[in-house]
């Protein structure tokens, strides 16, 4: 199935079942409120949202039915319970510590790094990334992550990936700027991410086919900046650190409760032909090669571009197309629409 939640009159949105091609959606009124809703619930939702969601891949007719305007839908899950993120590409993790001279320590190899994120609020994939001073370091992330159901305390491995409802596509926006002083603290991570940004659709894992083995993601993210290519990783490739471990580790000491998001951190393969999926990891790769970086961070008026597509080139999750604003600024994507009449 694909869901997502189109803007309405409440910070949640309405539940929707969006069509493979995403080209038909529907608001599920008659099964579920809100994704939330529906995750709080998934035994009794899942069946009859299916239904909706083979419905909607016969092209369907009628008044329910209706094309989807990505630029009016929220992020899957608009805000969260929790949010987790971590560090599941260690080539990624490797690079950034070289280039200023450092080196992965055994704890980190063989544990991942997670942190509990702001998630009171998301960005839909058209919602610009408001940010008040391009001196923070503006940079994108690429990243996939798993919404859960509820996971008890201390879940076994080969039982993990059951609890994974959905999988979605998302821009962890990072202030680069600010990461240093705030680390130096030893505390973690709150002014220096400013924004998470969702693709318009959460999937369920069939839906990916053979692309989803129960542990990982194999297909190529697409990122792009002002249309110039950035990178393609496969995101099922030198993921150190899966789904099921991930889970694992974030329910080691308490259950995990429905709707939680868990990122696997940003998409990297070891090979540098793939390109990257954040600034950072750019500038990286140039102060290893040549010893200081050219690549700059975003600016204002810049374009992101992040996309994930299957075997047969369709669209997995939707694109996440962004713009870079001053805080303040309005951006046409984000006017009221003009009334009918």
């Amino acid at each position: 199935m694909k869901l997502g939640s189109l803007k309405n009159d409440t910070r949640d949105g309405a539940l929707c079942v969006v069509s493979r091609n995403l080209e038909r959606a529907t608001v599920a009124y008659d099964v579920a409120p809100t994704l939330q809703a529906a995750l709080d619930d998934w035994d009794y939702c899942a069946p009859r949202l299916q239904d909706l969601y083979d419905a909607a891949n016969r092209a369907p007719e009628g008044s329910r039915w209706f094309e989807p305007d990505f630029a009016q839908f929220h992020a899957p899950l608009p805000r969260a319970y929790q949010w987790l993120d971590a560090s599941g590409y260690l080539s990624h993790a490797e690079r950034a510590r070289k280039a200023r001279g450092a080196e992965l320590t055994k704890a980190l190899r063989e544990e991942p790094l997670m942190y509990q994120g702001g998630s009171d609020a998301f960005l839909g994939a058209r919602d610009p990334i408001s940010v008040e001073s391009e001196e923070w370091g503006i940079d994108l992330e690429a990243e996939l992550a798993a919404v859960l159901g509820d996971v008890p305390a201390g879940v076994k491995r080969e039982k993990a990936a059951e609890h994974v409802r959905l999988l979605v596509l998302l821009n962890d926006v990072t202030l680069r700027e600010l990461v240093p002083h705030e680390l130096a603290k030893g505390f973690g991570f709150v002014q220096s991410k400013a924004w998470t940004a969702f693709a318009p659709v959460a999937v369920t894992p069939d839906e990916l086919g053979n692309a989803w083995d129960g542990r990982k993601v194999h297909l190529p993210v697409t990122v792009h900046v002002n249309g110039t290519l950035l990178g393609q990783p496969n995101a099922g490739v030198d993921m150190t650190f899966d789904f099921p471990r991930l889970i694992v580790h974030a329910a080691r000491t308490r259950p995990l409760g429905a709707g939680t998001i868990l990122g696997a951190g940003t998409i990297s393969n070891k090979d540098a032909k793939a390109g990257v999926c954040c600034i950072a990891e750019k500038r990286a790769l140039e102060t290893i090669a040549h010893g200081e970086a050219t690549t700059p961070f975003l600016r204002f008026g810049d374009r992101v571009e992040i996309e994930m597509r299957d075997a047969e080139g369709r669209s997995v999750f939707g694109a996440i197309e962004q713009e870079v604003v001053r805080t303040g600024h309005r951006t046409a994507a984000a006017e009221p629409a003009a009334e009918a009449g």
